[in-house]
């Protein structure tokens, strides 16, 4: 707000004193032209009073006659040039205040005070996404969908307005600013008591490494998620002890080999990290076999690497030739090259290069030739989807995509990575009929990943019933509030209780204070389950089938029925 107040009065400085001045000599003047009386003698000037009341309502256009009495001639000749030198000075400083008004500085200030304003008057729990590009984009929609606030920092204006068109439920603080800087980040938030996390997730690595040392060195009890493409810049994130390093390269590629090495553990972990409440995704079941790659940059070095720990046999085409890895020179949109690669014998292609348009010709050059193919396909910008869509590859990787899937599994519900972490001890069958309940829960859309804690502030009524002894098992907690009788579409999948997990808990485990439970289920189904566990009389009615009203109305009901 100073700012802006000493920047009004810089700029305003030239017009002020214009006006000064031309008031000053004005009322001067008045003050020493002699009058006339109603006889038409000469008389006084008018006083210092009465001459600057004069000039007050001349000089701003309104106009109220000669007072105290009529004016004589000389009089009327010195109001008649204050009169043009007035109407110079107002227009003069008019002018100037509209240009002020239109100054990008001047906006920026107080677009900025606003925007801290808002953030510093801020009353619940939020997280600060530097960057909104395709990936924050992602990750701030999924953020609004599920109610969680949050605060945007955005190096391009353009992005920045944009913002304001989409169809967001809360009107979210977002600034035009380069997150590397600490003050911005400062302003944004990040010391702010109700900052949960921040997310680096531009497209500039140096800039996630700078924001990564920034958070740890000015608040370091919060996490930071930061994107990082370069091995070198995640190595110094590490170093920094940055609390969750994507790579989406490196990420997909796993997906890829895990695909092909164990499609249902892949499908299940897909399920449970893809964007909530998002239409599934048909099941991707790669072949083992002869593979081609077409391009060997960052992306293609990863799965190069991973499909060939697969066991799949792998020929690579890429332009350079220096690499001695690279079977074959070309970029995979020609048909002579692909014949040359093994098209006609190969089980599977990712079109792996770092332009949309020649991914789409190698797919739709290799599909013609091998109509048996399984196809994957690197889509690097996000405004090409209507294309990706129309060709249907069968494996579609966005790397914006994956870093924002990962941003809200680790954010919206910290036990998942514990639970990934054991995925490992299902087979493939645990994993298919895990895959099964769930989409049975949640009728074709993908889960909301959640958990809470059994304690005072996340479950306030069930930690207070099991302080009193009482015993409450996993399976009657998941009745339905407004009929018992019914179960909540909701999958519990992990409980922590102190340093021991148990997996895929059973409905006749017994609950204690401090339990930590993983769930997974609708969007509405979660907040039907919070709201049984902050409301005592919600918990009784689930527990025991007891509906006592906390209304005085309900109250005086029961008591006329009883």
């Amino acid at each position: 707000m100073n700012s802006t107040f000493f920047l009004v009065l810089r700029r305003m400085r030239a017009p002020i004193i214009v006006l000064i001045v031309i008031y000053a000599i004005a009322i001067f003047g008045l003050t020493l032209v002699p009058g006339v009386d109603a006889e038409g003698k000469a008389s006084a000037p008018l006083s210092f009073f009465h001459a600057f009341y004069f000039i007050s309502y001349t000089a701003t256009t309104i106009g109220f006659g000669e007072i105290p009495v009529a004016f004589s001639d000389g009089q009327r000749l010195w109001v008649t040039v204050c009169i043009y030198l007035t109407v110079v000075g107002w227009s003069y400083s008019v002018v100037t205040l509209i240009a002020l008004l239109q100054d990008k500085g001047f906006q920026n200030t107080l677009t900025t005070n606003r925007f801290a304003r808002r953030v510093r008057h801020t009353r619940q729990d939020f997280y600060l996404i530097c960057g909104c590009g395709e990936t924050g984009g992602l990750i701030a929609r999924s953020f609004d969908h599920i109610g969680q606030a949050f605060v945007v920092l955005e190096k391009d204006e353009l992005r920045v307005e944009e913002l304001d068109l989409l169809d967001f439920k809360t009107d979210t603080p977002a600034l035009a600013a380069d997150a590397r800087l600490p003050d911005n980040l400062r302003l944004a938030g990040l010391c702010h008591a109700k900052c949960r996390g921040v997310l680096a997730v531009t497209n500039d690595d140096e800039a996630n490494l700078a924001i990564a040392i920034a958070v740890r060195l000015l608040n370091p009890g919060i996490p930071v998620i930061a994107r990082a493409e370069q091995k070198s810049v995640a190595a110094n994130m590490a170093s920094f002890g940055t609390d969750h390093i994507i790579n989406p390269y490196e990420r997909f590629a796993d997906s890829l080999a895990l695909a092909v090495a164990a499609p249902e553990r892949f499908r299940l972990i897909e399920l449970l990290t893809s964007l909530p409440e998002t239409p599934l995704a048909e099941p991707h079941q790669p072949p083992h076999g002869h593979w081609i790659l077409c391009g060997y940059g960052r992306f293609g070095h990863a799965v190069a690497e991973r499909l060939r720990n697969t066991g799949i046999r792998l020929t690579i085409i890429d332009p350079a030739a220096g690499d001695a890895d690279h079977d074959i020179i070309g970029d995979g949109t020609e048909a002579s090259t692909l014949r040359q690669a093994g098209i006609s014998e190969a089980r599977g292609i990712v079109a792996g290069s770092n332009n949309d348009i020649n991914n789409l010709s190698i797919a739709v050059t290799a599909h013609e030739l091998n109509p048996e193919l399984f196809v994957v396909a690197r889509q690097n910008q996000a405004a090409n989807n209507a294309l990706f869509a129309a060709y249907g590859a069968d494996f579609t990787v966005l790397p914006s995509r994956v870093i924002a899937q990962e941003c809200i599994a680790l954010l919206t519900a910290p036990l998942l990575a514990r639970f990934l972490d054991r995925v490992q001890q299902l087979n493939e069958t645990q994993c298919r009929q895990l895959v099964e309940r769930l989409q049975a829960a949640c009728a074709g859309l993908t889960p909301v990943v959640w958990d809470n804690r059994l304690n005072a502030a996340e479950a306030p009524a069930c930690w207070q019933a099991l302080m009193h002894g009482r015993t409450i098992e996993l399976g009657s907690l998941l009745a339905d509030a407004a009929d018992r009788q019914r179960r909540l579409p909701v999958v519990p999948l992990l409980v922590e209780r102190g340093t021991d997990y148990l997996l895929l808990p059973a409905d006749d485990f017994t609950l204690q204070a401090g339990d930590q439970l993983l769930f997974a289920s609708p969007l509405a189904a979660q907040r039907e389950l919070e709201l049984t566990l902050r409301n005592a009389n919600e918990l009784d009615y689930v527990l025991t089938g007891n509906d006592h009203s906390g209304s005085l109305l309900g109250k005086l009901l029961a008591g006329r029925t009883a």
